[in-house]
């Protein structure tokens, strides 16, 4: 599937980060890619993260899965919602999604949650930290969204969900199958389904706080700093009064955490890998058994295209000519032949590579161990 009516370069300039928009079914032929009994499937396994969220009277509850299959004829006719996350790393129809929106970059890209509702279900008024794509799978789910919010925002009081207190809808659509409301972060917003079989599919968007970064880069540093990097007062002059913290001293204690804070070079290789880490660190994806690297020199003189695993994160950083490849948390450092070839890792879900590259040691090494490392395959395994 692509986007065949939707306009790009203006969603970026007019919309992208600063106002709801709704998309009538802008694809060139939508076709929902997940039933609703896959989905329950996977709420149903213990790897997998899922929500389901019932009515009592007008108050929501909210229970974690892994969820007994028998829970689902347990319901009734009250209207529930069931939401599972990451269904992208588990379903290749629903990872395709994303690739239309690969104009924003790999490294924002999060996942595809996935929500199914009975008429009336939903999780009510609330605001996320981050974009995201809401596109109508099955049936139709009417959409209030409301003003920009904050942390300063009223809320319900709820164990489990961030329910907005006082929801004020500024705009109202009802959505049909390949319609999308694209939602900016911060905006207030609530979807209630009309009618039964009801999947709503969220690609949602990554957004780190400025404490997040301040707090793991700062750690990664500190981590890093050898013990003898210590605080050092050569010359010391007799002060006054022995009580005061001293201009010079703070001075000099303040350098040297800056110095260890302002270098670029390592930030950028420390952000590489700390936003390529995997979301769910339990998730296993190797091969039971390492390839062979002349396996992988064959299979690429045969043009056998390489597709990357739905749930890895590839991103890279230029150092001039060269490529530092970030992928699952790890660092690879590429040159010549192999960065055009991390170029195209990161540019595309499936390629196919020039069979030459076969006779690159380097290239084949790498793609060797980041098929060993399971974040990469050959198009034919499966």
């Amino acid at each position: 599937m692509y986007l065949a009516d939707f306009d790009i370069e203006l969603f970026l300039r007019d919309y992208w980060q600063q106002r709801p928009l709704l998309i009538r079914n802008p694809w060139a032929e939508w076709r929902n890619p997940l039933e609703p009994d896959e989905l329950a499937g996977l709420a149903c396994e213990d790897a997998v993260e899922s929500r389901l969220i019932t009515t009592d009277g007008d108050v929501l509850k909210m229970e974690s899965g892994p969820l007994p299959e028998a829970r689902f004829g347990e319901l009734g006719n009250s209207p529930w919602t069931l939401v599972v996350q990451a269904v992208d790393h588990h379903a290749p129809a629903v990872a395709e999604l994303v690739e239309p929106f690969r104009f924003i970059p790999n490294w924002r890209i999060d996942d595809v949650m996935v929500s199914y509702a009975t008429d009336g279900g939903g999780v009510g008024p609330h605001f996320d930290q981050y974009d995201v794509f809401l596109i109508q799978g099955l049936g139709k789910r009417r959409w209030r969204v409301g003003p920009r919010c904050n942390s300063a925002t009223p809320l319900l009081p709820h164990e489990d969900l961030r329910l907005i207190a006082d929801f004020e809808a500024t705009g109202e659509w009802i959505l049909e199958p390949g319609d999308m409301l694209y939602v900016p972060p911060c905006f207030a917003h609530d979807g209630v389904a009309v009618g039964d079989d009801c999947m709503t599919y969220s690609i949602g968007f990554r957004a780190p706080s400025r404490a997040e970064l301040i707090e793991s880069w700062c750690e990664h540093q500190a981590d890093a700093a050898p013990e003898e990097d210590r605080y050092a007062d050569p010359a010391l002059p007799v002060q006054d009064n022995p009580g005061e913290i001293t201009a010079p001293a703070l001075n000099r204690l303040h350098a040297m955490v800056m110095e260890a804070l302002s270098d670029r070079e390592a930030f950028a290789r420390w952000f590489g890998l700390h936003n390529s880490l995997p979301k769910y660190a339990d998730a296993d994806w190797r091969p039971e058994d390492p390839i062979d690297q002349k396996e992988v020199q064959s299979l690429l003189a045969q043009g056998i295209p390489l597709k990357r695993n739905p749930a890895s994160r590839f991103s890279f950083i230029r150092q001039g000519v060269d490529i530092l490849l970030f992928v699952d948390g790890h660092c690879f450092e590429c040159a010549e032949e192999t960065a055009g070839l991390a170029e195209q890792l990161g540019a595309a879900h499936l390629l196919k590579v020039d069979p030459a590259l076969c006779a690159s040691h380097d290239a084949t090494a790498l793609i060797k161990t980041l098929i060993d490392q399971g974040s990469l395959a050959f198009e034919e395994e499966d």
